[in-house]
């Protein structure tokens, strides 16, 4: 077998980005050259990006796509380079790989098989390809092969399973790539990010170069492309069923390439071991996800309501870690730049000095907040940097309140209108918090979390107000324990009045004690109940059967929560439908747009959740 060196690239990608994309491409593709390698893949749909939507069901972008392939051709000399992009042929649609080689087109491969489970749609747009069949595809004028192909270099044979066509069991082609005697099978793919996804991965390509008997590599989309999903740059390689080649994830840079010789002696080679820390994972990815907001949608920083709680301390010490690892990798002059910002870092800690750059937060004080959390809020704002500023919501809340009153002819009270007089908190805070958001041309970061999504435990444009939502994917019960964790492992110090407090909205006068979890439900058994129901799409009944073998809890008490969950799910279906984009970031979220749909308008379980009475 001869000696052949691959190299695998990611990319951060942006669709309509046509300068920027192809930049990225080529700035790979001339750092394989001179690092001498036979041959460069890169991932899914890299032209155009994988998360271009409904432009993919246009006419001029996928015929703009293949312009572009054409504009990459003349650098492509003296290398093997494969490339993804959209190839339209008269109705339909195809997800392609395009391979290039020594400045010429030499054909396409399509993908088979499409996702269409969780955050992906991609029978709205593309066609699968069928298995063993091969046409000819108009190149400007000249005849390429386009279909189910197999290519060589220097005396090896290799073929493709794009993305999704590796996982699906016996029918993928790596079965019929083994029959045609391929070397090595290469995964292209723009496969979202998930914490702990990438064991999975590193399982499947693992097993991959056993069941084909080919060296296997996996190479996967960078960054927060379109706004929710975000992309971890994986690259990995395996053989004999052991992983040799793993690159470190979510990179703060515009391109990665790794490289990998294949050699005979792929049998002596130690297969390597990888450590996953979920915490680590959320913190990577949240951090490089509102990077990547931020200088897409050419914002000038970001402005966070900070109550002091769990909620908006997490995502400060998400942005105080975006600045951190941001300028760890890049520098902070590239780091800026990219951020389109000429600001200088002038003082001893520019970590400390770019959070204040960028961070704006506030705290707006109802007649009902607590000087123990304006302490928290306060003390964790300038521990990491950020700017702060406070205020009082008082005298909106007044003016509301006796407003409504004159018109309906009687006083408010908390034992007739406890909702009503919670939310006017919620909502009086929103207009002035949007208005310093203008004013600095800033993202307001909306605070909810997926727990309180999924009761609508949440104050729609109030709480809810904002251009993102960090962490609206990631559960409550997640959130707390790794705010403590992030304290002890990440250093942040500020955290510790935040992690003294026991989570609460303070819309209540203090006389009444209120709290998350007596207004609701222990976090920990919603994160019980959502995977079921929403994860695993169980009925009430289903639930209670489990978790009644579960939980060391009454059978009543348990199906008083199972109940609550569903009932107050049902009844805010509209709220989830008017959240604001928010990063997917666990195995499964609650946002009707890339998830998990439900019907605004329902029956609300109320036939399963008699049959839950009688059981």
């Amino acid at each position: 077998m001869s000696n052949i060196k691959i190299a695998c690239a990611t990319l951060n990608q942006t669709p309509l980005d046509w300068k920027g994309n192809l930049e990225h491409i080529k700035n790979a593709i001339k750092e394989a050259q001179q690092e001498k390698a036979d041959l460069l893949c890169f991932p899914e749909l890299a032209i155009t990006g994988y998360g271009s939507e409904d432009l993919f069901l246009s006419y001029w972008f996928p015929q703009k796509a293949v312009k572009q392939l054409q504009k990459l051709l003349p650098f492509c000399g003296d290398i093997t380079v494969a490339v993804g992009l959209p190839i339209r042929i008269q109705e339909k649609v195809y997800n392609c790989m395009a391979i290039i080689e020594n400045y010429e087109l030499k054909g396409f491969v399509a993908k088979q098989f499409m996702a269409i489970d969780g955050v992906h749609y991609e029978f709205r747009w593309f066609t699968p390809w069928e298995a063993n069949k091969t046409i000819s595809f108009d190149f400007f004028g000249k005849d390429i092969p386009l279909g189910d192909i197999v290519f060589e270099k220097k005396g090896l044979r290799y073929g493709f399973e794009i993305c999704e066509d590796a996982w699906r069991g016996d029918a993928r082609p790596g079965f019929r790539l083994k029959e045609r005697n391929v070397h090595m099978i290469f995964n292209p793919s723009a496969s979202h990010f998930a914490m702990g996804k990438t064991k999975q991965r590193e399982e499947l390509v693992s097993r991959s170069s056993l069941l084909f008997n080919a060296t296997y590599f996996y190479i996967n989309l960078l960054g927060n492309e379109a706004g929710r999903m975000i992309f971890d740059g994986e690259i990995m390689v395996a053989a004999k069923g052991k992983l040799l080649l793993k690159n470190k994830l979510l990179s703060f840079k515009d391109h990665q390439v790794k490289y990998f010789e294949l050699e005979d002696s792929v049998s002596e080679i130690i297969g390597i071991e990888s450590d996953i820390d979920k915490n680590e994972e959320f913190t990577q990815a949240a951090s490089l996800g509102l990077y990547d907001y931020l200088r897409k949608s050419k914002s000038k920083g970001f402005v966070l309501s900070l109550s002091g709680g769990a909620d908006s301390s997490t995502i400060a010490i998400l942005v105080a870690e975006m600045v951190r690892r941001g300028v760890s990798e890049l520098g902070s002059s590239i780091f800026l730049n990219k951020l389109g910002l000429s600001y200088i870092p002038k003082s001893d800690d520019p970590q400390k000095e770019i959070v204040g750059q960028l961070l704006t937060t506030a705290y707006q004080a109802s007649d009902n907040s607590s000087f123990a959390t304006f302490q928290s809020a306060k003390t964790l704002a300038e521990s990491i940097g950020a700017e702060f500023k406070h205020w009082e919501i008082s005298d909106e809340v007044k003016g509301y309140t006796e407003k409504i009153e004159k018109a309906i002819g009687r006083r408010l009270s908390w034992k007739t209108d406890d909702i009503a007089l919670q939310n006017i908190q919620a909502r009086a805070r929103s207009p002035i918090i949007w208005m310093l958001a203008n004013i600095n041309q800033a993202l307001l970061l909306s605070t909810s979390n997926r727990s309180e999504g999924d009761v609508g435990y949440t104050t729609m444009d109030g709480d809810t107000s904002g251009s993102i939502s960090p962490i609206a994917a990631v559960d409550k019960y997640f959130i707390i324990h790794w705010l403590k964790w992030a304290e002890n492992s990440l250093g942040y110090n500020g955290l510790s009045k935040v992690n003294g407090l026991q989570p609460t909205a303070e819309l209540r006068p203090s006389d009444n004690q209120q709290t998350d979890e007596k207004d609701l439900m222990p976090y920990a058994i919603i994160v019980e109940i959502e995977r079921l129901a929403i994860r695993d799409r169980r009925s009430p009944m289903d639930i209670f059967l489990i978790l009644k073998d579960e939980l060391d809890l009454e059978s009543e008490t348990l199906k008083d929560y199972v109940k609550k969950f569903f009932r107050l799910w049902s009844r805010n279906q509209w709220k989830r439908e008017r959240l604001a984009p928010s990063f997917h970031l666990d195995e499964f979220n609650v946002d009707p747009k890339t998830w998990y749909r439900f019907p605004i308008l329902s029956g609300g379980y109320e036939e399963e959740l008699k049959e839950l009475d009688n059981y």
